[in-house]
């Protein structure tokens, strides 16, 4: 049959399943929108583009389809850039489709062009620019397949305004593709396997890093029959979080920078180290030469480039985490790491378990406070996205996720804004979850627009402003390493209650650890999206914390006679 390029956009994505669309419209790419009328597509209008690119992520993240966004181009491709950023740090299926001029004018500046292809080389996992309309449908199809095979990731298609207007014989064609050069499934190799299991044998105090790989290929049952089996525990790295249940015995906690003092510890004391899709990230290992220094290590990543790029490994398995594991499982024996557990148990010393809810109120609100009575609140059932700075770490500590696919955050990119519209595109792929976005008074702002993007769409997600009036987690570096000369980071907001009013939402504020809970029932109660505003205390800082660059045991840690405690082990 005979389609216009627009036409033929529509056509492959309804054959790729997809159900809804965030996006932008713009003179480039009006076609696809004028055709988009003709399909069973949702489009969700979004108010600035960058909106639109965290929304295809973390509806990509939680429904484990690839999500797809749209802008025209010039400023509405470059407005992606942010989210496509963080989709490739954060290994996120993701299609972005740009709307590029005319393609005679390509190269000649014309109104609103911008080589959109060349400024994301370096942040998509591959990138088209298309010019015929013949070539619409066979880029579109390739890009979906990269997007979601091997390491996920974001594909750009930067399509030309007359590619798109002019028609061509199109049949879809439904045989797999194969692209030259491109191996996404790899295996383990069995002399990889047998090495892997000797030193699994010889450890007397091994360690499993479980990273976002975990989630990405579905390896959580695995995880866990491995961990159980072999009484290894369990660190979770910021991306991690979800793919090991947070009540599980053998579940140590978050590592890192803002990680558990003594999962820190542990990974220095550890003789092995059992990494499994993750990348030994910066904020990860602190100081490389001091990382990590009895251990030998065991890394296992489909993404060859990880191996041995930032910490030295015995055995590098290059394959899906999933089957790697299936693999090692069926030769893995019972084995024995009571001593080794005990050890770590004792050294929770003083950050160990205790409640904060039973602390003695000294008449402030916390972050901790607000964000641990959230996940009490909801039972730990509800998803959770957020933005980043202290809030950020504040959630991973105190937000105990039990279920996979529930903590959507930006790790890799670290980017400001995202919480709000991730929050958006998570209730879109589960329409029938509670939804928070955990939200800091400055990121809030880069994105809040998208508030009315929630009205307009109807949906209910509800967010939490950790308002402290300063941009924090920047606050806190100048608190500790620069002399409290805050300069530039004390931030004065607006009402938010009245912004959310002036969105046609609902607005709330809470300034005392008992006004919490009403406000959470309140928001839950309350039909569309509710807008909370969290007061808390303004100088509160996140502990642990490892100095970047310093050894990763070395941390700065919270003083004694501070009420709150390091971490959020609790118990609903």
């Amino acid at each position: 049959m005979k389609l216009t390029g627009a036409q033929i956009v529509w056509e492959v994505l309804k054959r790729e399943g997809v159900e809804v669309v965030f996006g932008y419209p713009g003179g480039a790419n009006l076609p696809i929108y004028d055709a988009m009328l003709d399909y069973p597509v949702h489009h969700v209008l979004v108010r600035h583009e960058q909106g639109a690119a965290h929304m295809a992520d973390a509806y990509a993240r939680v429904s484990g389809k690839v999500g797809v966004a749209m802008a025209t181009s010039g400023p509405g491709a470059t407005n992606l850039t942010t989210g496509i950023a963080t989709a490739m740090m954060d290994s996120s299926p993701t299609v972005f489709i740009t709307g590029q001029v005319v393609s005679r004018f390509i190269g000649f500046d014309a109104f609103q062009e911008t080589d959109v292809t060349g400024i994301t080389l370096p942040i998509t996992k591959h990138n088209y620019l298309v010019t015929r309309v013949e070539d619409v449908g066979p880029a579109l199809r390739e890009a979906f397949y990269i997007a979601r095979s091997g390491r996920p990731g974001p594909v750009l298609v930067d399509i030309a305004k007359d590619a798109q207007q002019n028609s061509t014989e199109w049949q879809y064609d439904p045989a797999p593709l194969k692209l030259r050069g491109y191996r996404p499934q790899r295996h383990p190799l069995g002399r990889q396997v047998e090495q892997a299991l000797e030193l699994i044998a010889q450890a007397r105090k091994p360690l499993i890093l479980a990273g976002q790989g975990v989630l990405l290929s579905n390896a959580m049952r695995e995880l866990q029959e491995f961990a159980e089996r072999a009484q290894i525990p369990v660190a979770m790295t910021l991306l991690g979080i979800g793919g090991f249940p947070a009540n599980h015995p053998l579940n140590l906690g978050m590592m890192g920078m803002h990680g558990e003092a003594w999962v820190n510890h542990a990974i220095q004391e550890a003789d092995l180290l059992l990494a499994f899709g993750m990348r030994f990230d910066d904020r990860v290992t602190g100081n490389l030469k001091t990382y990590a220094p009895h251990a030998r290590k065991i890394h296992i990543d489909i993404d060859p480039a990880e191996i041995n790029k930032n910490v030295r490994v015995d055995v590098g398995i290059v394959g899906d985490l999933r089957e790697t594991l299936q693999t090692l499982l069926e030769q893995l024996p019972a084995l024995d790491h009571a001593a080794w557990l005990e050890y770590i148990n004792e050294m929770k010393g003083e950050s160990a378990v205790r409640d904060i809810q039973y602390l003695p109120p000294d008449g402030h609100l916390y972050a901790a406070h607000v964000i641990h009575d959230l996940w009490r609140f909801t039972g730990g059932d509800a998803i959770i996205t957020t933005d980043v700075g202290q809030h950020q770490m504040w959630a991973a500590q105190y937000y105990r996720v039990e279920k996979p696919f529930q903590w959507i955050t930006s790790g890799g990119l670290g980017t400001m804004g995202f919480g709000l519209p991730a929050a958006i595109g998570a209730k879109f792929a589960r329409p029938d979850a509670e939804v928070w976005a955990i939200v800091g008074d400055g990121g809030f702002q880069m994105t809040a627009a998208e508030l009315s993007t929630a009205t307009q769409e109807g949906i209910k997600v509800n967010v939490a402003v950790i308002n402290n009036g300063y941009l924090g987690m920047v606050r806190q570096w100048q608190e500790f390493f620069y002399e409290r000369r805050y300069a530039a980071t004390p931030m004065r907001s607006p009402d938010f209650v009245k912004l959310a009013e002036a969105h046609g939402l609902t607005g709330l504020r809470v300034e005392r650890r008992e006004d919490v809970l009403p406000a959470l029932e309140a928001a839950r109660d309350a039909e569309g999206t509710v807008v909370v505003d969290f007061r808390v205390e303004q100088e509160d800082s996140v502990y642990p914390m490892v100095p970047a660059g310093a050894d990763l045991h070395n941390m700065i840690r919270r003083p004694v006679r501070t009420a709150i405690v390091e971490t959020g082990q609790d118990e609903l």
